[in-house]
């Protein structure tokens, strides 16, 4: 069953995302499932270290990007909005080129509160990153 309230393709979160953070890291969405988002980001001068790996900032906005976008696909827009209350990122692989795929799932969606998975891995499919997101959902005034 589909959890989404509102409609949307990876083509048109591309566009909403044309001018801001995620156009900078070369952010891109693949897919939309009935439960998830997938994008991918590059592993490339915009987003390494300066010792050529994945910077972790890079792979914390990117699965912030994720779940974010995924969480306010979720809610009624015109009623309410979602803003972010924590991240924890656990960098287990380091990646050096090519892009890396973030896969964000949400593990509780309730009233005030969205709990989201995201999953970044490598182009072998090893996983470089997991992190887990907390939103808050909010009345509009």
């Amino acid at each position: 069953m589909a959890i989404w309230l509102s409609q949307a393709t990876p083509e048109s979160l591309n566009e909403m995302g044309k001018a801001t953070l995620l156009s900078h890291l070369g952010i891109e969405f693949l897919e939309i499932g009935e439960n998830y988002l997938k994008a991918r980001m590059p592993v490339d001068h915009r987003t390494i270290t300066p010792f050529g790996l994945l910077h972790g900032g890079a792979s914390a906005a990117f699965a912030e990007t994720l779940g974010a976008i995924g969480a306010s696909l979720c809610i009624d827009r015109e009623k309410k909005s979602c803003v972010g209350l924590e991240i924890n990122a656990n960098h287990v692989r380091p990646a050096k080129q090519g892009f890396v795929y973030g896969t964000a799932k949400p593990i509780h969606m309730g009233n005030f509160t969205q709990v989201w998975e995201i999953r970044i891995q490598n182009q072998e499919d090893n996983l470089v990153c997991i992190s887990r997101l907390t939103v808050a959902t909010l009345d509009k005034e």
